[in-house]
């Protein structure tokens, strides 16, 4: 099997052995992407025993490396994490040719091939009794799941679905605007981030800049969801983009529904998709919120949690709803992770706590769970990071109230 690893988060080529190896029972080649190949030399480190025993084995270099591989007699299978565009280009080929192949479902390769390839991903704002405090924490929330990892991330929030009507929707936007500006912005490292935030403005006229630096992060607000065809609907921002829109009903048990609509006809892309809902909404709405899940084609869902919750867990299935074709790829093919080894897994649903502990208990919800240490706000993520992998690589209760003490002192 080969694997052409992703540039962006470093835990993904790993992650994918795993599921080739000891869940499709493959032996494996990985080639590096040359964004960070520097990461090869620790991944053999922490892979030795397997390339050792001559199961594994690390490539690196660049296009004309992965042609070679990808057309090679010893490859059976492929599995990339990427884009939808390179993704083509290795099946059909590059240029107006590829295009035509295409257009006729002529592929190139004709090797099974599996793939994670991104896509728009939505948030949906259910309409509730949110207080100031509520939208402080959920405008960090959102902050996070766009600008994580500089935003670099296939399961970024791309559009936030608001409900119209609502009070709670201009004032949630604009506590968004000012978390955004309150953070360091990030090295935009990844390739063509330039292009690709020009091309959003270009298409966006009305783009909000919210600072100064060479690649600004931008705030598209108040996109026609009526329109067609929609350029932060069908293209993956991959950066640090952020688009919102609304919805004509500020019920719940109406915007729910018609948030699911949406997404399934006019959203890019199948990976993830998270609504943030009041737990007394939640309550009042049920079944409503039950149905809109099983109706979303979204291979993770995520109920008050971001769906790169999803990728975190290993017993979780990561990858695109099922029915993506090779000349209509979407979100990719395929699923990894999976330690549990469904056959036919269609979405993860993910669940996690409207309001951080302590603010919890006051509202009646009995959780410890405090700001997750990857919100892009948290002051003491390194410290909380460090601490929770010292307890991972050697776990005991003697590294407990270390951890708490950093994710708590927030």
């Amino acid at each position: 099997g080969l694997i052409l690893g992703a540039g962006n988060i470093s835990s993904i080529p790993v992650l994918d052995i795993l599921t080739k190896m000891f869940i499709e029972g493959q032996v494996a080649i990985v080639k590096m992407n040359p964004i960070n190949d520097y990461l090869g030399a620790v991944f053999e480190e922490v892979c030795s025993d397997l390339i050792d025993a001559g199961f594994l084995r690390f490539v690196y270099g660049g296009g004309d490396v992965g042609a070679y591989l990808t057309s090679h007699d010893l490859v059976d299978t492929l599995h990339i994490t990427g884009s939808a565009d390179t993704y083509n280009k290795i099946v059909f080929g590059g240029g107006e040719a590829g295009a035509d192949r295409r257009s006729r479902n002529e592929p190139l390769i004709t090797k099974p091939f599996t793939s994670e390839l991104g896509g728009v991903g939505p948030t949906f704002i259910v309409p509730g009794p949110w207080t100031d405090a509520d939208l402080t924490y959920q405008a960090e929330h959102l902050a996070t799941q766009k600008f994580h990892n500089a935003g670099f991330n296939c399961i970024a929030s791309q559009v936030l679905v608001l409900p119209g009507g609502w009070s709670g929707s201009d004032r949630l936007v604009d506590e968004l605007r000012r978390t955004i500006r309150s953070i360091p912005a990030r090295e935009a490292y990844y390739p063509g981030a330039d292009e690709r935030q020009q091309a959003a403005v270009a298409k966006h006229p009305h783009a909000e800049l919210l600072d100064a630096g060479p690649i600004p992060r931008t705030l598209i607000t108040d996109v026609d969801a009526s329109g067609k065809d929609e350029y932060a609907f069908t293209t993956e921002f991959f950066g640090g983009v952020y688009a919102t829109t609304k919805l004509d009903t500020s019920d719940p048990a109406e915007f729910v529904p018609a948030a699911v609509e949406f997404a399934n006809e006019k959203l890019a892309g199948t990976l993830g998709a998270q609504f943030i809902i009041h737990p007394k909404t939640r309550e009042r709405i049920g079944p409503v919120l039950d149905q809109a899940i099983a109706d979303l084609n979204y291979g993770s869902v995520g109920v008050n949690g971001w769906t790169g919750a999803g990728y975190l867990l290993p017993t979780a299935t990561w990858g695109a709803y099922p029915g993506h074709t090779h000349d209509d790829i979407g979100s990719g093919m395929g699923v990894v992770h999976n330690a549990y080894m469904f056959d036919w897994p269609e979405k993860t649903v993910v669940h996690a706590p409207f309001h951080p502990f302590p603010r919890a208990l006051k509202n009646g919800q009995f959780h410890l769970s405090p700001k997750p240490p990857w919100f892009v706000t948290h002051r003491r993520a390194d410290k909380a990071g460090e601490r929770l992998t010292r307890f991972a690589a050697d776990p005991g209760w003697r590294h407990l109230p270390g951890i708490f003490a950093a994710a708590l002192r927030h």
